[in-house]
């Protein structure tokens, strides 16, 4: 009987052991596939490049941006470039559809009433160096323009849309259905819709929420 004992002892061990593994790679699985599945539909990890939202954003930040969020003017949002098939750009919402945009006197004015852009206060402080054409001016300053004006003046603008499209952006001023106005907050270096034009709903990754990288800029939006 104690022989017995002792041969199923470590039987009953070695099944344990086989278990405790077993349950350690499906935990494993699941874990990796709550994180696939949660950075292929609820969330974006983001990798900022370039100096168009500085100093907000500076180059090389890393950002996690929340897919599927309810945009309003002044969001942060990832974006597909529309001029660079598989490049991402990260931009400033300040036209939703339907709004009016005009820039005066270095405000911007959306919907007759100005834009309070406190998100420009360090800009603000910034000076761009003298080789610049902006020599002397803050990252902030922004040139004067209309919708109508850049329908109209805009080469970018020319080559992307149809004549029919920009008379009525002529005619209305307005942000067409459907689409964004997006600029970024280093104003005088930022290529936003000012070039690129309107941005489509369906290329927008996501909304920025937190900045994790680098550590001791850590940010939630």
């Amino acid at each position: 009987m104690a022989e017995n004992n002792r041969r199923q002892r470590p039987q009953k061990e070695e099944e344990s052991g086989w278990k405790f593994w077993l349950q350690t790679i499906a935990l494993t699985i699941a874990i990796y596939a709550v994180f696939f599945l949660g950075f292929k539909f609820i969330l974006s990890n983001d990798k900022v490049s370039g100096p168009s939202m500085q100093p907000t954003f500076e180059n090389g930040d890393k950002v996690i941006a929340t897919r599927h969020s309810n945009l309003t003017r002044g969001d942060v949002i990832v974006l597909k470039a529309p001029d660079e098939p598989g490049s991402f750009y990260i931009k400033r919402i300040i036209g939703l559809p339907g709004d009016t945009v005009v820039s005066k006197n270095n405000k911007i004015y959306v919907n007759g009433k100005m834009l309070k852009e406190d998100f420009l206060k360090a800009g603000n402080k910034v000076k761009e160096p003298d080789t610049s054409l902006y020599a002397g001016k803050p990252y902030s300053y922004t040139y004067n323009f209309t919708l109508s004006s850049l329908a109209k003046n805009s080469p970018e603008w020319q080559q992307r849309y149809s004549s029919s499209y920009l008379n009525k952006i002529k005619k209305t001023n307005k942000v067409p259905a459907g689409t964004y106005f997006v600029m970024g907050d280093h104003r005088t270096v930022s290529k936003d819709s000012r070039i690129i034009g309107f941005i489509n709903k369906k290329s927008v990754i996501g909304e920025v929420k937190w900045r994790y990288w680098p550590l001791n800029k850590w940010t939630v939006f």
